[in-house]
């Protein structure tokens, strides 16, 4: 039995390349879709952990722009304004403020960032879908995002975006599917602006 143990290694040794190979062009070819839109205008349905779906039009633009638009009746906003991402509650008019780069949805609008350092490829159950996980582990505390990706030639970098699910330091799921996705369309800046729901007026 000893005898073949070196060829077990390195069996196990060459499979690990190709595979450690893949991973980083996959990874690559995430970064290469990000870099290569710079706007993004989507139908969203957003399911959180208790099964609860809202739906509503999500607009991005970078650097570190994103609306969340809820369908009509909810009273909730979502925006980032290109420094922090707002939470807003008009319905008890209240409001949360996070950095950017304190959010998993930073993946998304900062175009410097480099997820080779902090992503990997998950396992899917199809070939022409690819999951990508990021999350620092060194800052738990801002949770994780995990992008999912279908391979479509004719996309930005080869991919289209089809949704992501975020797990916040609580373990609260979100899943955020999107559905009629457009890319690098003109976005006017005034779509980040809104009401803060604590005084009634517009913020930049």
């Amino acid at each position: 039995m000893i005898r073949y143990a070196p060829v077990a290694a390195l069996v196990a040794v060459t499979a690990a390349v190709p595979a450690a190979q893949a991973q980083q062009g996959d990874l690559a070819a995430v970064q290469a879709h990000l870099r290569a839109v710079d706007s993004m205008i989507a139908a969203f349905a957003q399911t959180d952990r208790s099964g609860k779906v809202l739906n509503g039009t999500l607009t991005l633009k970078k650097p570190g722009r994103i609306r969340f638009q809820y369908e009509k009746g909810v009273p909730i906003l979502i925006v980032g304004d290109g420094k922090a991402i707002w939470f807003l509650d008009y319905s008890v008019g209240q409001r949360s403020r996070w950095p950017i780069g304190d959010s998993p949805l930073g993946v998304l609008i900062d175009p410097n960032r480099d997820i080779s350092k902090y992503a990997k490829v998950v396992p899917s159950s199809s070939p022409n879908i690819l999951s990508v996980e990021a999350y620092d582990a060194k800052r738990p505390e801002y949770g994780r995002i995990t992008m999912i990706f279908e391979r479509q030639a004719s996309a930005p970098g080869g991919l289209m975006l089809q949704g992501w699910v975020a797990l916040d330091s609580q373990k609260n799921r979100t899943t955020v599917r999107l559905t009629n996705q457009r890319f690098n369309v003109p976005v006017s800046d005034n779509t980040f602006r809104f009401n803060d729901p604590r005084k009634g007026t517009r913020r930049n």
